[in-house]
């Protein structure tokens, strides 16, 4: 897995939009709202996503994961390397954590997306 193609897989998401954060991070968002940050410049290449509460930890234990800087209270877990997980494992993880993003959205965003 790369970049592009962990790009192509998140956008095939419906209402998915992408942008650059804080100079160094590919971020994909539904209604604003991130589900998965990426490191750019950086090798290996590592990422970011939400995960449900009851595997927080022991996705966060696994060799060459923890619990995401500053947003592991949201249960959130580092990848340091995006090869850690297969293309069917990123499927589920980067659609998992789109749809508990998108679960929190509020109404009026939800309404505006046609999610409702």
């Amino acid at each position: 897995m790369n970049i592009e193609e962990l790009q192509q897989l998140c956008k095939t998401l419906p209402h998915v939009t992408e942008d650059i954060k804080w100079q160094n991070d590919l971020c994909f968002c539904i209604g604003g709202k991130m589900f998965c940050v990426v490191g750019l410049n950086q090798s290996p290449t590592s990422a970011s996503f939400k995960v449900l509460d009851e595997e927080f930890e022991e996705i966060s234990t696994r060799k060459g994961f923890k619990p995401a800087p500053y947003v592991a209270k949201y249960k959130w877990v580092l990848v340091e390397d995006i090869n850690f997980l297969t293309a069917k494992e990123w499927e589920h993880f980067a659609s998992q954590s789109y749809t508990l993003v998108k679960n929190k959205l509020t109404p009026k965003i939800k309404k505006e997306l046609n999610l409702l």
